[in-house]
């Protein structure tokens, strides 16, 4: 999720908006496509890969042995302890349901981390690592 994903879709989209702006699309009977829906393209372009950065590549890895929380960012891993943590919330409204880990103090990636918890199907409720990550920080 945080570099197959929005790679494939920012580059697919991409390329189709250029191909728009080239011409390379016609309608029916070779009629080159409207200006607006070049624009429009484009501002979705922008606008989807600006939110597909931001949801994404902010992402962490995330594990825990009961007595800290370990982060890997895929170019270096941090051992937190459970007693930085001030809180966990996870945002249900998004299929991936990121959970944040909010820190008392700033750690080597800011003040929270993000990541995504292990997928489950037609569920609805918090996934159980928030109840788990606050049990286990006391919160």
């Amino acid at each position: 999720m945080k570099f197959v994903f929005p790679t494939i879709w920012i580059s697919m989209f991409g390329l189709g908006t250029v191909g728009l702006f080239l011409q390379a699309f016609h309608g029916r009977g070779g009629a080159a496509t409207p200006p607006w829906v070049k624009w429009q393209f484009l501002a979705v372009c922008i606008v989807g890969s600006m939110f597909i950065w931001w949801g994404c590549a902010r992402l962490k890895k995330v594990r825990t042995d009961g007595s800290a929380i370990y982060v890997f960012n895929y170019l270096t891993e941090v051992l937190i302890p459970f007693d930085a943590v001030r809180d966990v919330t996870e945002n249900r409204w998004i299929n991936i349901h990121p959970v944040t880990i909010h820190f008392r103090h700033s750690t080597p990636f800011g003040n929270r981390i993000v990541f995504m918890p292990r997928f489950r199907f037609f569920n609805w409720r918090s996934h159980p690592v928030v109840s788990e990550f606050r049990e286990l920080a006391h919160i």
